[in-house]
C-alpha cells in the first residue's frame, strides 16, 4: 500500500480507504492501516463482546477480529467472506471484518464535514466526519471509539493520574485542539485533576489557529497560551497542519506543542519531528501527557522570566 503521504509535512491532506459494509460506504484514514487481507477463518473465544468474531494469527501475531456488521447494526448477510482491514492505533493491532474494499482517495481535511449534534451524540457516535466522493456520501468511522466501547481499557488511562497530589497550575494556560467531544471532555477532566484548570478548548485545528491568531493580534498569545495540545485527525485543519503553522510563526514557535494522537508510530513520529512538535504521545498515555506538559511548561515559563 502506497502511504507516501504519511511522510509529507503539513499538507492538511489525508488518504481515505473507502470500503463497504452492506450497502453503505465507509472510510478509514490510511495512516491507521497496516495491511488488508482476504478473509480467513477465525477462532471464536468464549465470553467475549458480541462484536468480537474471534482471533487469528497471521505471521505468529495474535489479532482480534471485530465484525463491523454487528457494530453498525447491519442485519443482512454478506454475499462473500469479505476482507480484514488490519489496523494499528493506540499501540494495538486490530482486524475489522468488512465486505468490500473499493479504493483509496486523497482528500483535504477541509472537505470533511463534521456531523452535527442531532446525529452525533457524544456517547453514541461512531462517525468523525462525512465526505462526498463522486455521487455518494462516505462516512468516516471513529475506530478508536468502536474499540474503546468494546474494551474501555484501550481508552484514556485515567487511573494513571491517581497518584497525582492536589496542586494548582491555573497560571499555566493550555490550548487544546480535539474534534472528539467525548475525548476532549476526558482530556480536560484529566488536566483539571492535574491542576491545569485554565483550558482553551477548540474543536479542530482551524478553530485553534484562528484563536491563536486573534491572541497574536491582541499581543497576548505568549501570555494566554503556555502549551498547545493537538490531535492529528480533525476536520477543516489537521494537527500536523496546525503544528506547521505554529512552528513557522516567529512569535508562536516559542510555545511548546504536544501532538496527542492514537496515530503515533515511527512514520508519524518522523513527520511530527520534521514539523517541530516538542513532544508526541499516543492517546492512552494520559499520565505521560501530564508529565510532558509539566516539563515543557516549566521550561517555557522559566525562559520568559
Amino acid at each position: 500500500m502506497d502511504t507516501n503521504i504519511l511522510l509529507e509535512s503539513g499538507t492538511n491532506e489525508l488518504e481515505i480507504l473507502e470500503f463497504k459494509v452492506g450497502d453503505n460506504h465507509y472510510g478509514i484514514n490510511v495512516a491507521k492501516i497496516r495491511e488488508i487481507l482476504l478473509y480467513q477463518p477465525v477462532t471464536p473465544l468464549p465470553n467475549t463482546h458480541p462484536c468480537i468474531e474471534g482471533i487469528f494469527m497471521p505471521r505468529d501475531t495474535m489479532i482480534s477480529v471485530i465484525n463491523l456488521r454487528k457494530c453498525l447494526n447491519i442485519k443482512e448477510q454478506p454475499e462473500n467472506d469479505g476482507l480484514f482491514i488490519i489496523t494499528n492505533f493506540n499501540k494495538l493491532n486490530t482486524a475489522f471484518h468488512v465486505d468490500e474494499v473499493l479504493g483509496i482517495h486523497r482528500v483535504s481535511w477541509e472537505d470533511i464535514i463534521k456531523p452535527d449534534a442531532t446525529i452525533n451524540a457524544d456517547d453514541t457516535a461512531v462517525s468523525t466526519g462525512v465526505i462526498k466522493l463522486d455521487d455518494k456520501l462516505v462516512v468516516i468511522l471513529d475506530f478508536e471509539k468502536i474499540v474503546s466501547d468494546i474494551n474501555p481499557e484501550t481508552g484514556l488511562k485515567v487511573s494513571d493520574l491517581e497518584n497525582i497530589s492536589e496542586r494548582d497550575r491555573s497560571n499555566s494556560p493550555i490550548l487544546i485542539a480535539e474534534d472528539s467531544a467525548l475525548l476532549s471532555k476526558l482530556i480536560c477532566e484529566c488536566l483539571r485533576k492535574a491542576g491545569y484548570t485554565n483550558l482553551n478548548v477548540n474543536m479542530n485545528g482551524q478553530e485553534a489557529w484562528d484563536t491563536l491568531c486573534k491572541m497574536k493580534e491582541q499581543g497576548t498569545v505568549l501570555d494566554d497560551v503556555h502549551c498547545i495540545i493537538t490531535d492529528i485527525e480533525m476536520p477543516l485543519m489537521d494537527g500536523h497542519r496546525l503544528t506547521k503553522l505554529v512552528k513557522e510563526d516567529e512569535t508562536m514557535k516559542k510555545i511548546p506543542l504536544i501532538i496527542f494522537s492514537s496515530l503515533i508510530n515511527e512514520e508519524i513520529r518522523i513527520k511530527g519531528e520534521t514539523l517541530g512538535a516538542d513532544a508526541q504521545l499516543t492517546k492512552p498515555e494520559i499520565g505521560k501527557l501530564v508529565a510532558a506538559i509539566d516539563e515543557l511548561i516549566e521550561k517555557y515559563e522559566a525562559g520568559r522570566k
